[in-house]
């Protein structure tokens, strides 16, 4: 299982995450900031679980990519 967290709030909209790993990213058109595909909301963390373990690399690439690291991604 493959989990993705995103902390929402703090996203300051600079895409990386997007051009990273663009299936599992994309940018808000209504306030500019960065959407975790398909996941669901707990108090402003956006998490994803997945067993697709195939999406690693890319979500990997956002995380280190991000200038706020708001991005974290854990294999279990």
């Amino acid at each position: 299982m493959v989990i993705i967290t995103l902390q929402r709030d703090k996203c300051i909209g600079c895409n990386y995450c997007v051009e990273m790993a663009p299936v599992q990213f994309q940018m808000s058109k209504k306030d500019g900031k960065s959407v975790l595909i398909k996941s669901v909301n707990s108090k402003g963390f956006y998490t994803l679980k997945s067993p697709d373990h195939t999406i690693v690399e890319s979500c990997e690439l956002a995380a280190k990519a991000c200038p706020v690291k708001i991005i974290s991604v854990k294999e279990t």
